[in-house]
């Protein structure tokens, strides 16, 4: 058994594995650390530039296309490691970037997942947007990082350079122990792409288990590989997802008025898009909020489950007021803006 699996999820991305496997193959060629590229039902030539190019590289062919969730939780299930790295294929990585993770991992049983610095495949001295400095939601579930509030990124100058307790870590490179990933059920299958290393990260916090930024680990991704973040099916996919987010991981006794407070501030979301003549993106919100009220049957067992694990309850890493009023009417557009201190 490997002590670490790098494992790259693939779906019609050769060019970006042509790109970016070097540096993976580059900085990876360590003891027991092996690279292994999970194959989404791709149709073009990524199994054979694999072959050809990548011949170290260990390849785990599925025959369709699972999403990222399925995916990633069809595929590690013939994976035998300590840890696991999900690494997104356009991510850059760095000289030393798993040898601080795998130390903090190893010195403390109570972390369970690491994510590095993450930082711009274009924009090198600043921040990315999944993930940046660490993750975080506010008690309506936005999510949020630290050196990227929505669409503002923050430079690098150092002001995120000490290990932080963080509420989830970024599934563009999220370091993870194995035992934990299938203990608490692995990526959830019905999110399909997008929140659902969230989900993840919550189930874990829950069950008494840190998330942790490493910053002495750092790499570049750049973003926006599969899907653009002004796609509808992206819309749709974020707005759905964050409903499940809430519904399966919120304790009891705060469900009906966080949801309620989603469907309002959803709603102007919905016709800020209407009046940008963003009309898919509108419709995408409207079907998202239809999709999650149709399926609330189908994700009571998961909510359930999580109830009857969950060991705590609140979490300092959860900003107890809202995101979208500190930014867009409170005008705060960094994360030292907040008062927040996780």
């Amino acid at each position: 058994m490997d002590k670490l699996a790098v494992v790259i999820l693939n779906w019609n991305g050769c060019e970006l594995l042509e790109k970016y496997l070097p540096s993976v193959l580059k900085y990876s060629s360590i003891p027991e650390v092996s690279v292994y590229v999970i194959d989404n039902g791709s149709k073009d030539e990524s199994i054979n530039i694999l072959n050809k190019k990548f011949p170290v590289v260990k390849i785990i062919k599925l025959q369709e296309n699972f999403g990222f969730a399925g995916g990633y939780n069809k595929g590690l299930e013939q994976i035998s490691a300590k840890y696991f790295v999900l690494l997104n294929s356009d991510v850059e990585v760095t000289d030393g970037w798993i040898t601080p993770i795998i130390s903090l991992l190893d010195s403390n049983e109570n972390i369970a997942a690491c994510q590095p610095k993450i930082k711009s495949y274009i924009n090198k001295n600043e921040f990315e947007y999944a993930g940046a400095a660490g993750g975080y939601i506010d008690k309506y579930g936005f999510a949020f990082c630290r050196g990227r509030l929505f669409n503002v990124f923050e430079k690098d100058n150092g002001q995120y350079n000490s290990l932080s307790n963080i509420f989830w870590a970024t599934g563009a490179c999220l370091f993870i122990r194995s035992e934990l990933y299938f203990k608490v059920g692995g990526l959830d299958f019905d999110f399909f792409a997008h929140m659902e290393e969230i989900d993840l990260c919550w189930r874990l916090n829950s069950r008494g288990y840190r998330i942790v930024y490493e910053p002495k680990s750092e790499v570049y991704h750049l973003g926006g590989a599969t899907l653009s973040k002004t796609n509808p099916h992206k819309t749709f996919l974020n707005f759905r997802n964050n409903l499940y987010l809430l519904y399966k991981n919120i304790p009891e006794g705060k469900l009906f008025k966080v949801l309620f407070t989603r469907m309002v501030l959803d709603g102007v979301a919905a016709i800020k898009f209407l009046l940008s003549l963003e009309y898919k993106n509108f419709w995408a919100v409207f079907r998202a909020h239809v999709n999650f009220y149709t399926s609330i049957k189908k994700f009571k067992h998961r909510r359930i489950e999580n109830l009857n694990e969950m060991k705590v309850k609140e979490h300092s890493t959860i900003y107890n007021n809202s995101i979208v009023m500190d930014f867009f009417f409170r005008k705060k557009k960094y994360f030292s803006d907040l008062p927040f201190n996780p």
